[in-house]
């Protein structure tokens, strides 16, 4: 049965904002901050990086002015709800030596209830791929390995409300990824921006809960129209585009491709790529002791495949060139995700390609790699 669509006047997103925060949600919203817009915790509308928009290429990243009438007229930024749900840094334990004992704290925190205000419909696909890493398949809520209770425990609490994408960026390939421009699943609401409200349609007995809370009213066929229209649209003006045929096999193929030894060229392993991917979810442990407090701490933090201490062992770095890093992590990305995940691990959203500081673009070197394959099959995604 198709959700029912409702129609939100613009000035009600302050009644929005204010029912989440009487429910007991810290509100995270897009901000303007150090020139680039980023999801933090907003207390009010007027702190919504409204009317601006987003230039993004390879390596290049710019705010303009936009349409004062739009809120969310942006695309996205260098961080994702991922920060949310998977903290860069999190203490897991610490050790604490009392009367001759050790004495173990776990590192649980109070659970924060978010609710997400502003994700794009990729946003919402690269959160259903990490729900795969972290629950397993299993529903969020369910038992679960202690170490990510935390990662379960903030989903179950969380609520997510998405803005489909009338305006993709120069490097955004969602259409390519079936991930946008049209959020179809795992929201609690999700919004079409027109110049006088919102489109509105619940995902969830949540985001219903909310409705009813929320000064809503039938829209208009020409409202319903435009915003249909405003989604073609978007699918027609995508910045770039993945032909996905066969990418699994293509990859497995072309191990010894000469575009490995071209991109590697360029590529400085700096791992800017997989800092704001939304999906990656590589992370190391650091103990650290202090002898005068007698204590010990283990914390967990993002890491990237493309440091050199990555893949070391006993013998050295498993993938000791740039090359080498490079192959991994795009294949992982495109390829091996779907053996280990049932899924791609790339959603289109375009982060890795504007925040290259080189500007190097997977949709490209993937063209590159089908340009100079020999053995070219037909068949579906993957």
């Amino acid at each position: 049965q198709k959700p029912e669509r409702r129609f939100l006047p613009k000035e009600a997103l302050t009644v929005m904002i204010e029912s989440l925060q009487a429910r007991g949600y810290t509100v995270i919203g897009p901000v303007l901050h150090g020139n680039v817009i980023k999801l933090m915790p907003i207390s009010g509308i007027d702190e919504v990086a409204r009317a601006l928009r987003d230039i993004q290429d390879g390596g290049l990243y710019r705010l303009e002015e936009g349409d004062n009438e739009l809120f969310f007229e942006y695309v996205v930024g260098p961080d994702s709800a991922k920060k949310y749900f998977f903290p860069s840094r999190q203490q897991l334990f610490s050790l604490e030596i009392e009367t001759g004992r050790l004495s173990l704290h776990q590192g649980r925190e109070r659970v924060p209830r978010f609710a997400i205000l502003g994700l794009r419909p990729c946003d919402l696909a690269a959160i259903r791929v990490q729900d795969r890493v972290f629950a397993g398949g299993a529903p969020v809520g369910a038992r679960q390995c202690e170490a990510e209770l935390h990662y379960l425990r903030c989903r179950a609490e969380s609520m997510l409300i998405a803005v489909n994408c009338t305006r993709p960026g120069g490097t955004c390939f969602c259409d390519s990824m079936k991930t946008g421009p049209r959020a179809t699943e795992g929201f609690d609401l999700t919004m079409t921006e027109l110049r006088a409200g919102f489109v509105v349609e619940a995902g969830s007995e949540t985001g219903r809960a909310l409705c009813k809370e929320l000064p809503l009213r039938d829209p208009s066929s020409a409202e319903l129209e435009l915003a249909d229209l405003k989604m073609e649209r978007a699918r027609a003006q995508m910045g770039r585009s993945l032909d996905t045929c066969n990418i699994v096999r293509l990859l497995d193929r072309n191990i010894e491709h000469p575009r490995w030894n071209e991109v590697a060229r360029r590529c400085l392993s700096c791992g800017n790529c997989t800092m704001v991917c939304p999906t990656c979810f590589c992370s190391t442990v650091a103990d650290s002791t202090d002898l005068a407090a007698r204590e010990a701490t283990r914390r967990r933090r993002w890491e990237s495949c493309f440091t050199h201490q990555f893949s070391y062992t006993t013998s050295g770095p498993h993938r000791e060139t740039i090359r080498g890093r490079y192959r991994h992590w795009m294949r992982h990305k495109l390829g091996t995700w779907w053996e280990q995940f049932g899924t791609s691990g790339c959603i289109g959203c375009g982060r890795c390609i504007t925040w290259c500081p080189v500007g190097i673009d997977l949709t490209e070197e993937t063209a590159a790699i089908r340009a100079g394959d020999a053995n070219q099959g037909n068949g579906a995604f993957p």
